[in-house]
């Protein structure tokens, strides 16, 4: 069934970060069937091309430096609509990580949505424009969680920026909210995540629900929140994860059950 009118969205112009593939690429079709215009940037050039004969318009962009990512809001133009969800994750044992893993991670998670909403926020503030920002975050933001140490504290940032900009920029009509997906499963992550498929069983199966969430009920509940339906929303974080939050703080605690060779082969997955 069809929550919305299809013209919900229509005037609208959104950027959606890394949404060449998985969850970006579904909420950037999602929001164009809605009416929006829109743009996906990310790396990976099979994965733009794919996002462009889907009939999206798609740009390489480099989030992780900050002049990329005002020369790409040089060629788009005015944006109404961000959605950060360019991200990166390692799983690993804590103690097992170099720094430039660490350094990796936060690169994109934490500096590049840092440099994606300010170059947004300034350029929406100095043309006198409101404007909304979703970030696609996750639990690790709020309960952190071993095993994903980095990725977990990226996110934390990144949502500690939400709730401080949502202050900030609210008199200048601008608003900000975190989208926190429980188990979504991508074929790009789930083969980075999960050296053996009972590990991915068990994540997606745990919660009260005990089924993963399907992407179109991702995208739809981002529609909402980038929408004027949402105009009273800001500085939040909404779970869609069936309730896992709830049953089970750290998102990647159970690995610890993981033996030393299965963490060998997931490390020669990565």
């Amino acid at each position: 069934m069809e929550p919305f009118s299809p013209t919900l969205l229509t005037g609208k112009r959104l950027l959606v970060t890394g949404g060449g593939g998985g969850l970006g690429l579904a909420i950037a079709r999602r929001c164009r069937d809605l009416g929006a215009t829109v743009t996906v940037c990310g790396r990976d050039a099979a994965k733009l091309r794919a996002a462009q004969d889907a009939g999206l318009a798609a740009e390489n962009c480099d989030i992780r430096d900050a002049a990329a990512v005002a020369a790409l809001f040089d060629r788009i133009g005015d944006l109404d609509l961000l959605v950060n969800n360019a991200a990166a994750n390692i799983v690993a044992r804590t103690a097992t990580l170099s720094p430039r893993a660490f350094d990796a991670v936060l690169a994109t998670v934490a500096h590049g949505t840092a440099y994606v909403t300010l170059e947004a926020g300034k350029r929406w503030i100095a043309a006198g424009r409101p404007g909304t920002v979703l970030s696609i975050t996750g639990s690790v933001a709020e309960t952190g969680s071993a095993f994903v140490v980095p990725a977990a504290m990226g996110k934390a940032a990144v949502r500690a920026m939400t709730q401080s900009l949502a202050v900030e920029w609210g008199p200048h009509r601008i608003r900000l909210n975190c989208l926190s997906p429980g188990p979504f499963p991508t074929d790009g992550a789930w083969r980075r995540l999960f050296a053996d498929p009972k590990w991915a069983e068990t994540f997606e199966t745990r919660n009260p629900l005990g089924r993963p969430g399907r992407p179109e009920e991702l995208a739809t509940l981002a529609a909402f929140l980038l929408s004027d339906a949402s105009a009273f929303l800001t500085g939040q974080d909404v779970a869609l994860d069936g309730g896992d939050r709830l049953q089970a703080g750290g998102t990647f605690n159970y690995l610890a059950a993981m033996s030393a060779a299965e963490w060998q082969a997931l490390g020669r997955v990565r």
